[in-house]
């Protein structure tokens, strides 16, 4: 898939761009995809991601990191921080903004070291965008830990898209579809995941993980702490 997120996130760093970046999607029109909240400043960020940030321990591995504002962040706490991130361009940035080690792979691969705590911020765990991959993502994220390690993550209940009529087909209503688009250029289609607490635990459990709930909003969303039962 051409790094097109990757792309609009670099010239917004830069910023010399005048265009959107545009996310289709299956369920309504499109949406303006905002670059500038990757650029955030502790200050700018809500009260769930700096819960996050101080729940982090030990060796710090930040997931899905983006432009690394959530990097930078434990970096100047003094933690011992890598991020990831399967974006090249996304990489430059972290380097750019004084991101100290800064990784481009992907984390379904990645065993090149083991941490104390695994962090996908901003509803990172939709990398996954299936139930079925994140099973997937919970095997592999178990060899990336130490002992007592933990994975920390957001997400949300989506129900609200159904107007409180959830479908039940074969697949998980949190499995949607989206594209980006941006100058003219679109992505392929691809599955991003929200999952509503219920389903996480059950999913968990079934995969050898503890969650614990230290957050959640009126707006239905969520941070997770996930530990591994054995």
């Amino acid at each position: 898939m051409k790094d097109i997120f990757g792309q609009a996130l670099f010239e917004c760093f830069k910023h010399n761009s005048k265009h959107k970046l545009w996310i289709n999607n299956t369920y309504g029109p499109k949406e303006e995809m905002p670059l500038d909240v990757y650029l955030r400043t502790e200050d700018e960020m809500p009260d769930l991601e700096l819960i996050a940030l101080n729940n982090c321990r030990g060796k710090v591995l930040d997931i899905g990191a983006g432009a690394g504002s959530h990097t930078l962040i434990m970096q100047d706490k003094g933690l011992d921080v890598t991020a990831l991130d399967i974006s090249d361009l996304a990489v430059t940035i972290m380097l750019q903004r004084g991101v100290k080690r800064a990784i481009a792979a992907d984390i379904f691969t990645y065993e090149q070291d083991k941490y104390d705590t695994l962090l996908l911020m901003m509803n990172g765990i939709g990398l996954c965008g299936t139930i079925q991959q994140l099973r997937l993502f919970l095997k592999q994220t178990k060899t990336l830990l130490n002992k007592s390690g933990q994975l920390l993550f957001d997400s949300s209940d989506i129900a609200y898209l159904y107007d409180g009529d959830v479908p039940n087909g074969e697949s998980y209503y949190g499995e949607l579809s989206y594209q980006y688009v941006y100058k003219g250029q679109k992505t392929d289609w691809f599955k991003w995941l929200y999952i509503d607490q219920e389903k996480l635990k059950t999913v968990a459990a079934e995969e050898g993980w503890l969650v614990e709930v230290l957050y959640e909003d009126d707006m239905d969303q969520y941070l997770a702490r996930l530990t591994p039962v054995n």
